[in-house]
């Protein structure tokens, strides 16, 4: 039986062999486009499984690993804002939530200054390479987490929230975490304009605020500093606000500050 199929097998394939295929003559009239003389033979063709580099030299290269690092950043920011939406932090956890956001959030000001050349706009860039991370860019936007933005009113008794009020009205310029908004004002007096001058004693006071919770929930003193918040993270830490903006900022303090006055009076 193996026999009688090997001889099968090679009468079929000699009476193949012998036949002129169909289409050789249209072969002949209409040679390959392919260019295969010696002059093209060093080019290479890849082939649909081989992986394409987008970069022929290292500016290049680490062009787009900076754009790779942004692009991860801005994702593991959207699953963190989310897992805190959904209260999937467990309450343990909650307490690394905020260390990890302000991490996220400094790591994403260095990445974003690596590519200001070819990013002039995030929104932008999450629209080109389509990243639907709406609460990444709300939280990128405020530039804090949300814990400082918003008070969790949990573990703030009547003594925690009797220390927090007397943080906050304390005054002294030396110590950062103390008196806020003096500080804050102290700071524009002494015409230090800058971002990363200001922006760490906006974030102190904004913290300060939401751990005080006699506070109403529409505290006027929260919304300005948020609003300004969201302001100096649209300039870069080396951008400094002009005098109109400093005049405006030094009347919004104060008005927040004679503000947060009057709540403690009434509580």
């Amino acid at each position: 039986m193996t026999q009688e199929f090997i001889q099968l097998y090679y009468s079929s394939y000699s009476e193949h062999a012998k036949t002129k295929p169909a289409n050789l003559d249209r072969m002949a009239a209409y040679p390959s486009t392919r260019n295969d003389s010696p002059a093209n033979s060093s080019k290479h063709f890849p082939t649909l499984d081989e992986e394409v580099r987008l970069y022929t030299n290292t500016i290049d290269r680490e062009k787009y690993e900076n754009l790779a690092d942004l692009y991860a950043i801005i994702v593991t920011m959207e699953h963190l804002e989310k897992a805190y939406i959904k209260d999937s932090i467990k309450h343990t956890e909650m307490t690394s939530y905020t260390p990890a956001c302000s991490k996220l959030i400094a790591q994403y000001k260095t990445a974003l200054n690596l590519v200001s050349d070819h990013v002039p706009d995030i929104e932008k860039f999450m629209k080109e390479y389509k990243l639907g991370c709406p609460a990444a860019a709300n939280r990128f936007k405020i530039g804090v987490p949300a814990t400082i933005e918003h008070s969790t009113g949990a573990g703030h008794g009547s003594g925690a929230s009797a220390k927090y009020v007397a943080e906050t009205v304390t005054v002294g310029y030396a110590v950062v975490k103390l008196a806020h908004f003096i500080t804050l004002m102290d700071t524009l007096k002494l015409e230090m304009k800058a971002v990363d001058q200001i922006h760490p004693v906006l974030s102190d006071l904004m913290q300060s605020l939401n751990n005080v919770s006699s506070l109403p929930a529409d505290f006027e003193g929260k919304a300005k500093v948020r609003q300004w918040l969201i302001t100096l993270n649209s300039m870069k830490a080396i951008d400094e606000i002009n005098e109109e903006q400093v005049r405006q900022l030094q009347f919004d303090m104060e008005n927040s500050y004679n503000a947060f006055y009057r709540s403690l009076s009434k509580s």
